[in-house]
């Protein structure tokens, strides 16, 4: 049983079961089924049809039906929006995700749905450029910056890189060169930016709406 169900989050409160237990025997056969979480259960946060799958077996049948979107996130302050970006890519299935600067990436808010998809590492935006090049995928950045032009009504690319920038800081210099196109998402209040997790999935979202057949 995952370990949250037996802390208190407050008088006579507890945390919600998460997942499924030990599978009933007879147990279900195939390669793609896991012996360890049929015998103890199943407490990840993946879609019923994955339950007690192994990870690989879940990449597997998900690469067979990847989409052609890429992101790609600037990584240059450790920044804790990324996790959260990431989530949001793997419920759209994308091709893949793109780490563009320090390695190293606050994995926190993804919740290991980075498991489930390909990650690719470059140094700087140029190594970033010369892939995209190379695979022929043009970058779109995401930002409000001059020059951007808006989203709700732009025709997006079906195979395409969204870049991101970082919390706060927004796009680098380099980032916005990059760039064959910049889309802004329309804000009726006072901030001048939405928080970065939250633009990748109206990004994401609107890229959907596009692409993505409506009983898909």
């Amino acid at each position: 049983m995952d370990a949250r169900n037996n802390d208190a989050i407050g008088p006579g409160e507890f945390f919600p079961v998460v997942g499924v237990g030990p599978h009933p025997e007879p147990w279900p056969k195939g390669e793609q089924y896991d012996p360890e979480l049929l015998a103890h259960g199943d407490r990840r946060n993946v879609l019923d049809k994955y339950r007690y799958w192994t990870v690989p077996a879940i990449v597997a049948e998900l690469d067979e039906r990847r989409h052609d979107l890429h992101i790609a996130i600037e990584n240059w302050q450790h920044d804790l929006n990324i996790g959260s970006i990431v989530r949001t890519a793997n419920a759209f299935n994308v091709a893949g995700i793109h780490i563009v600067g320090k390695r190293d990436w606050n994995r926190r808010g993804a919740m290991v749905t980075d498991k489930y998809l390909t990650v690719h590492h470059h140094p700087t935006v140029a190594d970033f450029k010369i892939w995209c090049d190379e695979h022929g995928i043009p970058i779109i950045g995401i930002d409000n910056v001059p020059g951007s032009t808006s989203l709700e009504k732009a025709t997006i690319p079906k195979s395409c890189v969204m870049f991101f920038g970082q919390e706060g800081s927004g796009m680098s210099d380099e980032g916005i060169s990059a760039c064959e196109k910049i889309y802004e998402i329309s804000q009726f209040g006072s901030t001048r930016s939405m928080n970065a997790s939250a633009a990748g999935a109206i990004a994401m979202y609107a890229w959907g709406m596009q692409h993505i057949p409506h009983n898909s």
